[in-house]
């Protein structure tokens, strides 16, 4: 056996050192509740809830962090189109013209 590829030499052994910063996952909390208040906003149609969706999205795209996101991350993109979905399906009630009732028999007097 060769004195180099041994596992057992002393020599060969190296010290231990930390690292200086260990690393975090990043969580990202504001997109993630942007991302969950769009999709109750579509479920509940509520106007009011939308605007602060759409501003928690945006402040994940502009606070995005690529270097420190897992694979399995929610793209920040992704969470603001459904906040721009959830605005304007939370507003097309409004724009959608409803048909006038027609009474379906005269009304007795």
């Amino acid at each position: 056996m060769s004195k180099l590829t041994d596992p057992r030499d002393a020599s060969l052994e190296s010290k231990l050192v930390f690292p200086h910063r260990w690393p975090r996952d990043y969580m990202d909390a504001l997109s993630t509740s942007g991302m969950f208040l769009s999709g109750l906003i579509m479920v509940t149609r509520n106007r009011y809830m939308s605007w602060p969706a759409l501003m928690l999205a945006i402040n994940g795209l502009i606070n995005q962090h690529p270097l420190r996101e897992k694979e399995s991350a929610s793209s920040p993109w992704a969470t603001l189109m459904l906040a721009i979905a959830s605005v304007l399906v939370s507003y097309s009630p409004l724009f959608i013209v409803s048909p006038t009732q027609i009474p379906t028999s005269t009304p007795l007097s």
